[in-house]
């Protein structure tokens, strides 16, 4: 058995495999019918300009506050009251879930995988935000071997009782596990652990993927 198989790839959903929402504004835009430049939010694109995301980042608000704030405002935008992620995210980005993936988190999940390492998904919202049809829509996720999800298990990260959740469902040390997450509040909870961990950089993904492909012995 190589180095390389005794390792898991976890992964964050939200950013690390999906493009953000900051990422496709043109593309919102155009699915609800608003006129192009009306989404001006830019998250960690133009963190200057984004209150709110600067309120989450210094922990005064939560990243579903965060969220929940951005979908309330996008609903009053085309009329309409909007109570949830999902809601948001369904008309904004419509059926087409493939558009919205990021073609590095394909081909590194492909690298993992061919290499023998086991995969996980380890997000705070992933049917929250994307509704419980998303994944069966993506065949991506069909070759995790493991989802945690904190839509069902209540578990937020950094809890640490999320990223233990996963090495015991994965059935890998937490130094077998490369993490890869973009928000640096979930990234130092698996360091707590011992966990191999790369902050994703949004701005530069081919790059966070080929670090986490190091860590696992993937050249």
């Amino acid at each position: 058995m190589s180095a390389a198989s005794t390792k898991a790839l976890v992964l964050d959903f939200g950013g690390v495999i999906s493009r953000t929402l900051f990422e496709t504004h043109d593309l919102s835009e155009a699915a609800l019918g608003l006129p192009p430049g009306t989404l001006t939010w830019r998250g960690p694109f133009d963190p200057e300009t984004d209150a709110l995301w600067q309120a989450m980042q210094a922990d005064h608000i939560t990243e579903r506050e965060y969220w929940m704030a951005r979908t309330r405002s996008v609903g009053d935008l085309v009329g309409e009251e909007w109570n949830n992620m999902q809601t948001f995210v369904q008309r904004a980005r419509g059926a087409d879930v493939e558009a919205v993936i990021r073609p590095e988190a394909v081909a590194a999940v492909h690298q993992a995988k061919a290499a023998g390492c086991k995969l996980a998904v380890l997000s705070n919202e992933l049917d929250l935000f994307y509704g419980a049809s998303f994944r069966e829509r993506l065949p991506l996720l069909q070759l995790f071997d493991v989802i945690i999800d904190a839509t069902y298990t209540g578990i937020l990260k950094p809890d640490r009782r999320a990223y233990e959740m996963c090495t015991e469902a994965l059935g890998v040390a937490p130094a077998d596990c490369v993490f890869v997450d973009d928000q640096s509040r979930n990234v130092l909870g698996a360091m707590r652990l011992g966990w191999q961990t790369v902050q994703f950089d949004v701005m530069n993904p081919a790059d966070s993927y080929q670090r986490a492909l190091k860590l696992l012995g993937i050249r």
